[in-house]
């Protein structure tokens, strides 16, 4: 398959200020170290607990953060070496949709301003050829013709966020980021949002980055799925094989509190004790040790490098020192 991105050894840190001087005490550890490819049309969820790194590290890919060290390599171009007017001429290529429909949305524009600005900053057709497309693109998102001049308030939180994802459509880009874009939403809008993300996966060939803590939906939508934990990739794998045979403790945590359908075999809960440590004062070694319930001395000094535990034709990468044993 074609790789589209290339994230090499990305790393985004935070500096904490403090004192009368405003001098830096330390950093927040958001994303340290990360490394994945994306190839082209697929989705590649990105799952785990808030404060994991999983929404900067979607923002940093997009180039609304700068990293602090690694490469983002999207069509054979580091985005970290372009200059502002060649990242601007490349960024048409790549969107993000993001959690909240209503904080994305200018509440001060209409529809027709909001999905058409894209067109407008490019100096792309003239007015008649904008509302057209607009128009088109409200077809596509499935929200009626008539609300051209409907201003964000007037709408429900899913028909908000159908346009922001006509705007983030617009261009006609190759790689949507997609932040939580269904967990602010009533279940029952949620599935009609995943499906017209899906629909639209196919109709135009967009590779989708689906960043969610809800791994019922991320199995829904994904080809491959990458956990993270406190700013780190712990496993990495196709769907499939992450649901059935997770290798990871953390992962088998997060996948045991899937809610089964009523009727079938219900898997023992693995309950985690204690909370996620603090992203700014790690633990050492593993980072996830003093949660873990099969930790050992090992655990404790040395952090697991991400190893492939499958084959070349099903590549199933984890952190763990005792991964390969069954846990």
């Amino acid at each position: 398959m074609e790789k589209i991105l290339k994230v090499k050894d990305l790393k985004v840190h935070f500096p904490v200020k403090g004192g009368v001087f405003k001098a830096t005490k330390g950093f927040v550890y958001a994303v340290d170290g990360v490394s994945f490819d994306v190839y082209t049309g697929e989705t590649l969820g990105i799952v785990g607990e808030t404060g994991c790194g999983k929404t900067t590290l979607g923002r940093t890919i997009v180039s609304l953060y700068r990293p602090t060290e690694g490469e983002i390599i999207f069509k054979d171009k580091n985005l970290n070496k372009l200059n502002k007017r060649d990242l601007l001429e490349l960024r048409k290529d790549f969107q993000m949709i993001f959690q909240d429909p209503f904080e994305s949305l200018n509440s001060r524009h209409t529809v027709r301003y909001i999905i058409e600005e894209p067109f407008a900053i490019r100096a792309i057709g003239d007015s008649k050829w904008r509302k057209n497309k607009v128009l088109d693109l409200l077809d596509k998102v499935g929200l009626s013709r008539n609300v051209l001049d409907k201003f964000p308030h007037e709408f429900s939180g899913g028909q908000r966020q159908r346009i922001g994802i006509a705007r983030a459509i617009a261009l006609n880009p190759a790689l949507i980021v997609c932040d939580e874009p269904v967990s602010a939403l009533d279940v029952s809008i949620q599935s009609q949002i995943l499906n017209l993300l899906m629909d639209l996966q196919k109709e135009f060939s967009i590779t989708y980055i689906f960043i969610s803590h809800d791994l019922t939906v991320v199995r829904h939508v994904s080809d491959r799925v990458a956990v993270m934990y406190l700013g780190r990739l712990v496993e990495i794998a196709d769907a499939d094989s992450i649901y059935s045979n997770p290798l990871h403790p953390y992962t088998m945590s997060l996948i045991s509190a899937i809610p089964k359908v009523w009727g079938k075999a219900q898997e023992k809960r693995i309950i985690l004790q204690g909370n996620i440590p603090s992203a700014v004062f790690r633990p050492s070694g593993c980072f996830f040790h003093p949660r873990c319930p099969y930790a050992t001395d090992l655990c404790q000094r040395e952090y697991p490098q991400l190893k492939n535990y499958g084959d070349e034709n099903n590549i199933h990468m984890a952190a763990c020192h005792y991964a390969k044993n069954d846990l």
